[in-house]
């Protein structure tokens, strides 16, 4: 584990970021990401300096295929983390607050055909005839 890692996971573990547990080094298909919150889906990384433009290529891979099973990838640079750790968390937990409000968020019911009526009184009415 980096600095940086070791630094956010500080911050991270035991619940302590609103309530929501992570995992460190979770694998996930053939991936293992630094953190990961299960009950939101969000994968954290923080990338140093390798991750820069030799890198962008498997990351841009990783990121695809890991949305594809709905995991949501947040990123942070080692030296955001180090020198701006508020910053950092603050805009995990905007990600984080998104993530649970769309997951709380009840679908629409759709009416049924035909404006939402059942045929049980056409049925019934029907019945009542003969």
């Amino acid at each position: 584990m980096t600095d940086a890692e070791a630094c956010l996971w500080r911050a991270l573990r035991r619940d302590q970021l609103t309530g929501f547990s992570f995992r460190k080094q979770h694998p996930i298909g053939p991936y293992t990401v630094d953190f990961y919150c299960s009950r939101l889906g969000l994968a954290v990384e923080v990338d140093g300096g390798q991750h820069a433009e030799q890198r962008k290529q498997a990351d841009d891979r990783r990121n695809a295929w890991l949305a594809e099973k709905g995991v949501t990838v947040v990123r942070y640079w080692n030296n955001d983390v180090l020198s701006n750790m508020d910053g950092v968390l603050s805009d995990l937990v905007t990600h984080m607050e998104r993530l649970a409000q769309a997951a709380t968020t009840p679908t629409p019911t759709l009416p049924l055909s035909g404006g939402g009526r059942t045929d049980t009184a056409v049925s019934a009415k029907k019945g009542n005839e003969s």
